[in-house]
């Protein structure tokens, strides 16, 4: 499905990596996304591989999991249109934490560091909003996990 700049200007509008922009600075940061398809059942990212970009996901469902200790594949999250991840590598330049792979076709779009540091440079305003952004669903997800953190704690002690 092909999505036209303004209907792709308003889906990532919505999405919470793109709030607060100037219209200036979005077009500005559209143009350096490059689209991404993948087949159900395709890896995305693979756990503990070098990483250099972030995705944004424009349709389709994707599975996170994580290697246990037993190296058996734990389910993490499931991700829709309007999530992002690979955020992670372009703050800690650290490998891939997690696996992502398509449960069903999907289209993505890309955001390489080599992009995010270019708008830094064209667009300091800009790109402090996308930090800010970024690092609002990172809180937001290190209190999700806090909290199951907190539930199975409470489980095993048998509260």
């Amino acid at each position: 499905m092909a999505v036209s700049s303004p209907d792709l200007k308003a889906f990532l509008l919505a999405t919470p990596f793109f709030g607060g922009l100037s219209d200036a600075s979005l077009d500005r940061l559209i143009s350096m996304l490059v689209e991404r398809r993948f087949d159900a059942g395709a890896t995305i990212v693979a756990e503990g591989e070098p990483g250099r970009s972030m995705f944004i996901v424009l349709s389709g469902e994707l599975v996170v999991s994580k290697l246990g200790d037993s190296g058996r594949s734990i389910r993490m999250l499931v991700l829709e249109p309007g999530d992002f991840f690979g955020e992670m590598t372009l703050i800690e330049m650290q490998n891939r934490s997690a696996t992502v792979v398509a449960e069903s076709e999907t289209v993505l779009h890309e955001l390489t560091a080599g992009n995010l540091y270019a708008y830094y440079k064209a667009d300091i305003h800009g790109y402090v909003i996308v930090m800010q952004n970024i690092n609002r669903e990172l809180c937001r997800r290190l209190r999700r996990a806090d909290r199951r953190i907190a539930e199975l704690s409470a489980r095993a002690d048998g509260s």
